[in-house]
């Protein structure tokens, strides 16, 4: 092979195969919070696909669960306890 199409060959990485999220005796169920906290942000946001590493199927299927655990309330719609734990800081003389 010549030494400039060398260049171009990408190196070879070793591909090491990662456990899929859920197992195949994991029900994707609303009343499920251990596996549905798993996909859910500090925020309280839905993960990606990509973050997950779920199929098209399952991340549909945790979708639904959240929001029915959402609408439920068995799961807040927003995490907001940063918010509460500052402090209002600077013109808190602002009226005198």
């Amino acid at each position: 092979m010549d030494k400039s199409k060398r260049l171009f060959l990408k190196p070879k990485r070793s591909l090491r195969r990662r456990l899929p999220p859920i197992g195949s005796g994991d029900r994707i169920d609303y009343r499920n919070m251990s596996l549905i906290s798993r996909f859910i942000s500090e925020q309280g946001k839905i993960l990606s696909r990509r973050v997950n590493r779920l199929t098209l199927k399952q991340q549909r299927l945790i979708t639904i669960a959240i929001k029915q655990a959402r609408i439920l309330s068995s799961l807040p719609f927003l995490n907001n306890e940063r918010q509460f734990e500052k402090k209002r800081v600077g013109r808190s003389n602002y009226g005198s």
